[in-house]
């Protein structure tokens, strides 16, 4: 597909079906591909809306310093953005994130800040408050509590998805914003009322990067719970072994919280007798590399599920 820049060639990602997780022949899974966007996650999808509300509505001014918390992927996709209209983008972001993330971040020209890694994207989140409220030299896009998030999703994510699969029974996709189940969960349920919308999200006291544990306490002001038909919780060591499993048998080079909304999808899956169920897969294998999950560690997490059903 042709594309005037590289800020309209993002969306219209990939619908792949998964044969290979299918547990039985009534129920077909399929992954939405948000990696094959032009950063490498669904990320671009909210940033591009975000800037854009906010050249619109004149808050995003020459001058202005755009400053954002981020776990790493909506930092990148606005360091890409904003450096292409001549901004400079400060990120605020936990210390543990992946080295890719801050490599890539600096290969786009973007500031980093660093908070405290134990406190996640919740730390993040205060000291990019405390630096906003302390400059009005920056402006905070602020994708927790942006409208555009969820508005992007409504108005992209889930029209691809009608598009290409109008037999939807299922939509899952990974809890952090909650902008992308927002957005999409809207869209489809006008489409028809009956598709369930599922998040996939971390258990309490565990971490699995891009993604929120409501129990932190903090609940993205976005964030509408009714509009979720359930929560699944997922561990750190199955969303791992399911991001290996995705690799090895169907080829899909995914991030961590794919393995979690794989997880998750084939709970659904496995008490059903037909169903079309779309997981969201936010980003690509690449920004994950340093785990060593596709190497060294990763024959010791298929030894470690070698013999068991893993759904």
């Amino acid at each position: 597909m042709r594309s005037a820049n590289i800020t309209d060639a993002i969306g219209n990602t990939p619908l792949v079906e998964l044969p290979a997780f299918s547990p039985r022949s009534g129920v077909r899974l399929f992954a939405k591909l948000e990696g094959n966007n032009p950063t490498g996650s669904v990320k671009d999808r909210i940033a591009r809306a975000m800037v854009q509300s906010a050249l619109d509505d004149g808050t995003m001014t020459p001058g202005k310093t755009v400053l954002e918390p981020t776990s790493g992927n909506t930092g990148i996709s606005l360091a890409m953005l904003v450096r292409r209209l001549g901004y400079r983008f400060v990120a605020v972001m936990p210390e543990s994130v992946s080295p890719e993330r801050v490599q890539l971040l600096e290969a786009y020209g973007a500031e980093i800040v660093f908070s405290p890694g134990e406190e996640g994207s919740n730390g993040a989140i205060v000291v990019a408050k405390k630096m906003a409220a302390e400059d009005d030299g920056y402006l905070m896009l602020y994708q927790y509590g942006n409208e555009a998030n969820p508005l992007a999703h409504y108005e992209t994510t889930a029209p691809e998805i009608i598009r290409d699969l109008p037999e939807i029974t299922h939509f899952v996709a990974g809890l952090g914003t909650g902008g992308t189940l927002m957005g999409v969960g809207r869209r489809l349920k006008e489409f028809n009322p009956a598709i369930e919308i599922i998040a996939a999200a971390p258990d309490p006291n565990d971490l699995i990067q891009g993604l929120r544990s409501l129990e932190d306490g903090f609940v993205p002001p976005i964030l509408d719970l009714k509009m979720l038909d359930a929560r699944s919780l997922v561990g750190s060591e199955e969303s791992f072994r399911m991001t290996a499993a995705l690799l090895e048998r169907e080829g899909i080079f995914a991030g961590v919280s794919s393995g979690a909304v794989l997880a998750a999808a084939l709970r659904v899956a496995e008490r059903l007798e037909r169903a079309n169920i779309v997981c969201l897969f936010a980003d690509g294998g690449w920004k994950y590399l340093s785990t060593g999950l596709w190497t060294r560690d990763y024959a010791k997490l298929r030894e470690s599920v070698e013999g068991k059903v893993w759904w």
